[in-house]
């Protein structure tokens, strides 16, 4: 059964989870505290269910229940309380998340979930009240096709949070994958070690970056390679999962200099347009 839905964030990933819960029946509120990002969400959005209608994944009436099921919202405290599911999507950085979770918290949701991509949710869960009700709840990008969900059971989370979680996965039309509160969880900590290194590659030289994402999409049956998932999942993304695993495990999750340089001059892939492939309307060039 579908009930009511949030989702804290409306940067890439959020929007992605609220679309995908919103076309599996839920009643969304999609908050975004800054006008701009929200924006920019709304358009995006609109964008996704067009373009659904034009290749036949969902007639015009579906695209239109969909949008009329996903409000959004400009702060937290516009949301009715006691939603179904709470997930937090905002950037990875662990006071901003804590901050956020202990607000939504405040609405009661049956399950509060964070989308981080490597921080502990031990660490998330500092100062909630109910971290038995607490778990990682990692999407993937794009979410409307990528059909995993890692759920991350923290060291408090009950057994009923995650059966409901994985639950929670099927209506979604996600596969779940359930994994043990570490830092990177299981697919950070192998997906990052692997563009890492791709990164020190274009560094030394070894390869054009074309070249080595053809390597492993070719040798290896990726079906992208390292450099343009990357590029997908931001290299400013990139770059703070790295500095949280290389606390967390050592110097083998050292970021490259390649990497921090690119963001600090603000190639970040394709949310700029530049980062190891030039991006123009959403396509690689």
């Amino acid at each position: 059964m579908s009930g009511r839905f949030v989702v804290v964030g409306a940067g890439t990933m959020g929007l992605g989870i609220a679309y995908v819960a919103a076309g599996a029946g839920h009643a969304v509120d999609l908050v975004e505290v800054d006008p701009g990002r929200a924006q920019a969400a709304a358009t995006r959005l609109g964008e996704l269910w067009d373009r659904a209608v034009a290749r036949g994944k969902l007639d015009a009436a579906q695209a239109d229940a969909s949008r009329a099921r996903l409000t959004l919202r400009g702060a937290l405290d516009e949301v009715a309380p006691e939603p179904d599911v709470v997930v937090e999507a905002v950037p990875e950085r662990p006071d901003l998340k804590r901050t956020v979770l202990r607000a939504a918290e405040r609405l009661r949701p049956a399950l509060l979930g964070s989308n981080t991509s490597s921080i502990p949710i031990a660490e998330l869960a500092d100062g909630l009240d109910r971290p038995d009700r607490f778990l990682g709840l990692h999407f993937f990008n794009p979410v409307w096709a990528m059909a995993l969900l890692e759920v991350v059971v923290g060291p408090a989370t009950a057994a009923e949070t995650t059966a409901a979680a994985v639950a929670l996965a099927g209506r979604l039309g996600k596969d779940p994958v359930v994994v043990r509160d570490m830092p990177g969880f299981a697919t950070s900590r192998l997906g990052v070690t692997l563009g890492l290194e791709a990164i020190r590659m274009v560094a030394d030289g070894v390869a054009s970056a074309g070249d080595i994402d053809k390597a492993m999409v070719l040798g290896y049956r990726h079906p992208i390679g390292p450099l343009e998932l990357t590029d997908l999942v931001g290299l400013d993304v990139r770059l703070d999962i790295a500095r949280t695993l290389q606390a967390a495990y050592g110097d083998r999750f050292a970021p490259p200099p390649l990497l921090e340089e690119m963001v600090a001059a603000g190639k970040l892939g394709k949310k700029s347009g530049q980062g190891f492939y030039r991006w123009e309307g959403g396509e690689k060039r």
